[in-house]
């Protein structure tokens, strides 16, 4: 929790120097790749979690991996090591994200579906939330074979299930509710 918090404070703090600074959607990209970066590489997160490895060598492998990001994240990646906050990287990365999103009146559209979706459906789907939200939207698909088919697509706090899993279980309660007749 209190890790949390703090990875908060430093998103934060990232995004409104990057704003002062102008180079918002600089920085924006640069975390979004070092982002993807961590989530595909577990050694790299072990290093970062290491209390073995000192603070400078891990500053100094980030610096060497992201050695093309602008000279406000490398300084992050520095303040984090000197404040023994460089594990929570991570999650400093993730706030900063979700905080950037919600500046710039970005939603993020979440697509469950039994298969990864065409070019095509990703474009009718983009379309359709936008009109719907009034929002720039990004689109994550996630698959899960339990739905059976359909897909179920969430906004925020809005869900639509047009799922054959979401559908057999509304078909399920409507048969216990009306057991009686």
């Amino acid at each position: 929790m209190a890790s949390s918090r703090a990875a908060q404070r430093y998103a934060k703090a990232l995004l409104d120097l990057a704003e002062e600074q102008k180079n918002q959607q600089t920085v924006n990209q640069e975390i979004r790749d070092i982002r993807q970066t961590l989530l595909n590489s577990q050694e790299l997160r072990n290093v970062l979690k290491s209390p073995v490895v000192k603070p400078d060598s891990k500053v100094a492998s980030l610096q060497a991996i992201f050695k093309d990001v602008s000279l406000t994240v490398k300084n992050l990646f520095q303040v984090l090591a000197n404040n023994n906050r460089i594990a929570d990287l991570n999650l400093v990365t993730t706030k900063f994200i979700e905080l950037y999103d919600e500046r710039n009146n970005i939603k993020v559209a979440i697509v469950t579906t039994v298969e990864p979706l065409t070019p095509e459906m990703e474009a009718k789907i983009l379309s359709k939330v936008k009109s719907l939200t009034d929002s720039k939207v990004t689109l994550k698909n996630k698959i899960d074979k339990e739905i059976l088919g359909g897909f179920v697509l969430r906004v925020g706090d809005q869900q639509y299930d047009a799922s054959i899993k979401g559908k057999l279980n509304a078909l399920k309660t409507r048969f216990k509710n009306k057991a009686h007749v």
